[in-house]
Order: structure tokens, then sequence, then C-alpha cells
């Protein structure tokens, strides 16, 4: 296995692989990343990333799927996260599932259930990410009925 001067790229995040939503940015939509997310902007809709931190100056309005999520901002929605930090200047606002840790700072702000899931393993995959429409368009074709009328179609 070839290094570089980054390191090893499958064990550790590098810069290349965090996106950020600044504090300029507003998006709505569904986002989805196999690397991390910092946001400090505004986002309304659903969040599906490897890591996702909110920083102070954000805002989510949405569910939040992550292996890592930290909350430092305003979160409206559910957290599904392995590991899930919440600090001392976050607010959720929504049902929180994880898995492995839970972390809350004091004056964290929490409005909604809090659920230890069995689940110990990742579904976010890439295929899980990008991989599920190009699942789904095979499988309609592969279970399309067999064409009895072929002078029909032609």
């Amino acid at each position: 296995m070839k290094k570089n001067m980054f390191g090893d790229k499958k064990k550790k995040i590098t810069d290349s692989e965090r996106s950020l939503i600044s504090e300029t940015v507003s998006i709505e939509g569904t986002i989805n990343s196999s690397g991390a997310i910092d946001v400090a902007g505004l986002i309304k809709g659903p969040v599906f990333s490897k890591e996702i931190i909110v920083r102070e100056t954000g805002s989510i309005t949405g569910t939040i799927e992550a292996d890592h999520v930290e909350i430092h901002g305003h979160l409206d929605g559910k957290i599904s996260g392995q590991d899930v930090v919440i600090g001392a200047t976050g607010t959720v606002k929504g049902d929180i599932e994880f898995g492995n840790n839970l972390k809350t700072e004091n004056g964290a702000d929490i409005d909604g259930y809090i659920k230890k899931s069995n689940s110990s393993k990742s579904k976010l995959t890439g295929d899980f990410l990008f991989g599920k429409k190009d699942k789904k368009e095979q499988s309609e074709t592969d279970e399309r009925p067999e064409v009895v009328n072929k002078e029909a179609i032609a």
C-alpha cells in the first residue's frame, strides 16, 4: 500500500474529504456525503454523511444520519448516529438515536427522546449513500414480466 504525505487515506478523513457549508450559505434539499460535513450555515432537509459537525452558527431543519454527529448549533429534527455529541451551545429539538456513545456537555439543550439502538454497525456505507438509485433501477428491470405477444410491440 502506497502512503503519501497526508497519511493513509482509508484510516483518516483528510481535509479534501471535508465539506464546509459556511455561514453565508443556505441550502434546501437532501445532502449526501461519504466524507465529513461542517455546517456553519443553514440547511433545510435531511443530511446523510459519515461525519456531521454543526457549528455554533449552523442550523439544520431535518433529520441527520451519520456515524459521528456533533451539534454545537441548532438542530430541529431526528438524529441517528453511532457517536453523538451535543455541545454546551447545542440545541436539539427532536429524538436522538445512537448506537455507541452519547455525550452531552453542560448547557446542552435537548427536547426529545433519547434511545440507544441495538445495532452497532454503521448502515452508512458508500452503497447506502450513492448506490440506492442504481440498485433500484436494476431490480425494476429484473422484475418486469415476460412479453407474451411480441407482434403487438413491433
